[in-house]
């Protein structure tokens, strides 16, 4: 292990260094294991004895793991991926349902976000350029290696809502004064729509909705907290919209 390794290592903490790199962090056998028989390419693996084999493996110490590890608590090995791009024009024209970040700004919501997707059978989330990257580390262990199976994507959230609805799709977005997604009838093709943790969705990306949802506390009138964890409320809708697929079905 140079000096260079640990310095490039060190400057994946930071997007910039991933963008500049094209490399991200992955640590933890498991979530390796996974990485190594999908289609991302692995750069290196630096990792303790007796856990990996190949050309790309190096053995290190479990002093030198605690040097390397951008965790708080070092794992047993670390991986650098290739960052994989995929294809936005395929998502425009998607059926079904997509996820859409709006700001989403916390990585462990972004990660928790991306997990959802992969148990929801969603394959695409669309987030704004104010999302957090997905690829930082927090949300790559976050994703509990979900981030193999769903493309994200980082782009004008606002132009891409405002084309996939002049395509047909239906925007839903989560709001106070939205209609109970209890009592709506859901699109069976849709772009979801989820804000920020403070702010919420956007004006600008307000304007592109077309359909304004709410999830109603229980009982309806009860005045209890203000509002639901961005991930716990994408959850919540997007296991009523499986639901109401399924029953379609």
């Amino acid at each position: 292990m140079t000096k260079a390794e640990i310095q490039l290592i060190r400057a994946l903490a930071d997007k910039r260094g991933r963008t500049e790199h094209g490399l991200f962090v992955a640590e933890g056998e498991k979530l390796i294991d996974e990485l190594r028989a999908s289609h991302m390419r692995v750069h290196k693996i630096f990792a303790l004895e007796g856990l990996f084999e190949g050309p790309e493996v190096e053995i290190v110490s479990p002093h030198d793991m605690e040097r390397l590890s951008l965790l708080k608590t070092a794992s047993n090995s670390l991986a650098l991926m290739e960052i994989p791009r995929y294809d936005l024009t395929k998502a425009r024209v998607a059926e079904g349902l997509t996820l859409a970040l709006d700001d989403v700004q916390n990585p462990g919501n972004v990660g928790t976000i991306i997990r959802l997707a992969d148990w929801f059978g969603i394959g695409d989330v669309i987030c704004s350029e104010g999302t957090a990257d997905c690829f930082n580390p927090k949300v790559v262990q976050a994703t509990m290696g979900a981030i193999l199976r769903v493309r994200v994507h980082y782009t004008d959230l606002e132009s891409y809502l405002a084309e996939a609805a002049a395509g047909g799709r239906a925007i839903c977005g989560t709001f106070l004064d939205g209609e109970n997604i209890y009592d709506a009838a859901l699109p069976a093709s849709a772009v979801v729509v989820m804000g920020n943790e403070g702010r919420g969705i956007r004006p600008g990306t307000a304007r592109t909705v077309t359909r304004r949802l709410f999830i109603p506390p229980y009982p309806a009138d009860r005045h209890g907290s203000e509002s639901l964890n961005v991930a716990m409320a994408t959850g919540i809708v997007c296991s009523e919209f499986r639901r109401r697929k399924k029953e379609v079905g």
